[in-house]
């Protein structure tokens, strides 16, 4: 009896030990899709003309090197047919315009051309609110001892979508929130970020969008996916294939990934005191 428990301790002792080893799996590759991130954001209280479209192509799971789309030919489009061109920095897959024109409420038409396969996608020009006041609670989370910012901003007596970026300096990528108004439109609202890693001292730069209702519903699985909350980046690789708004008007069924979007943001820093 004694031996036979000697056995089973050993046994129980490899399995222990095996766990540790790294496992590959082998997973099959798909062909690289092209990944557009043209979100075009005109600050309050600037000019707006300087506006960048970023291409890339998506990657096997274990590659840690985006690789970037060069030689594309990128444009933006308004209602009255002026047209808006990007121009890529040599090598980078970052395409830059220099004299765009934001509307709020104009519509835009975005053509990315690669590799003679033509992408569309068209978005409305949204306003936001600009953020009225940041406080700080420093009792929160369920150990009462987290610090907590606030972010306030009044909501017109319409129908409107947002989305708040905050980004940490002790992270490596933002944690973004996304909203709508349906039933609390024309109220004071706000948005909250608390982390147990926050100390006074840090710095935490906050992005206050307005967003279409598309684009909301789109950023809202995308967080939701990607684990945002939990200080991830809905822009990193997700689990799943969530479709953004662009049309490969030569084939079908070889989409792009990513998302046309077009509004105004108001952006403000706020150091832990």
């Amino acid at each position: 009896m004694q031996t036979l428990k000697y056995i089973t301790s050993i046994i129980l002792l490899l399995l222990l030990i095996s766990c540790e080893d790294v496992v590959d799996v082998n997973l099959t590759t798909a062909a690289p899709k092209l990944v557009i991130d043209a979100s075009i954001n005109w600050q309050k209280g600037t000019d707006g003309r300087i506006q960048k479209v970023l291409l890339s192509t998506t990657t096997d799971f274990y590659s840690t090197l985006i690789p970037k789309v060069s030689g594309a030919t990128v444009k933006i489009t308004n209602s009255n047919n002026i047209i808006f061109n990007f121009v890529e920095t040599a090598n980078t897959g970052e395409y830059v315009c220099i004299n765009f024109v934001p509307i709020i409420g104009e519509t835009y038409f975005l053509t990315v051309t690669y590799k003679n396969e033509v992408y569309t996608a068209t978005e409305i020009m949204q306003s936001v609110t600009k953020i009225d006041n940041i406080t700080q609670v420093n009792n929160a989370g369920f150990s009462g001892k987290d610090y907590e910012i606030q972010v306030f901003f009044s909501d017109p007596p319409s129908i409107n979508y947002y989305m708040a970026k905050f980004f940490p300096d002790f992270l490596k990528a933002p944690v973004f929130q996304a909203r709508g108004d349906e039933f609390t439109n024309g109220n004071e609202k706000s948005w909250s970020y608390s982390s147990s890693d926050l100390k006074p001292g840090n710095t935490v730069a906050i992005t206050h969008y307005g967003i279409s209702k598309n684009y909301y519903n789109f950023m809202n699985k995308l967080i939701s996916i990607s684990g945002s909350s939990g200080g991830g980046s809905p822009f990193q690789t997700p689990p799943a294939t969530i479709r953004g708004n662009f049309i490969n008007q030569t084939n079908l069924e070889n989409y792009a990934l990513g998302y046309f979007s077009l509004g105004e943001i108001d952006i403000q820093n706020y150091k832990i005191e």
